[in-house]
């Protein structure tokens, strides 16, 4: 079973910088791809960012240029760079892994593995 678990979350200025980190456990020797997930209150979960096996990444218009994904094979973790934050950034992100090279779509139903989640808060 497939585990992961969210990290570096916290409450920052418009303008500010976070990087979140996503430790992910129990492979099975199979590719992966994984993403990046947001969910505001009241709003549905939305994908920011994701990346397969290969390191291929895609993002959110509403984050190309600011945040970036990357990963540490060694370390099993993926990480979200986040800068110049802004206030519309705020809600709880997760970490999300689907067994496989790709995805049809940044889309929550696509995935099947989920963290708990990390509280990222931007005040202007």
């Amino acid at each position: 079973q497939v585990q992961l678990v969210e990290s570096g979350g916290g409450s920052v200025q418009a303008g500010g910088s976070l990087r979140l980190s996503c430790v992910v456990s129990g492979y099975t020797g199979r590719s992966y791809y994984m993403g990046w997930f947001r969910q505001a209150p009241g709003k549905e979960r939305e994908g920011v960012a994701g990346m397969d096996s290969d390191g291929s990444q895609t993002y959110a218009n509403s984050v190309k240029g600011r945040f970036a994904i990357s990963k540490d094979n060694a370390k099993n973790t993926l990480y979200l760079q986040m800068n110049s934050l802004r206030a519309e950034d705020t809600a709880m992100y997760y970490c999300a892994a689907q067994p496989g090279d790709v995805v049809p779509l940044l889309r929550e139903e696509y995935f099947s593995y989920w963290g708990q989640g990390t509280q990222v808060t931007v005040s202007s």
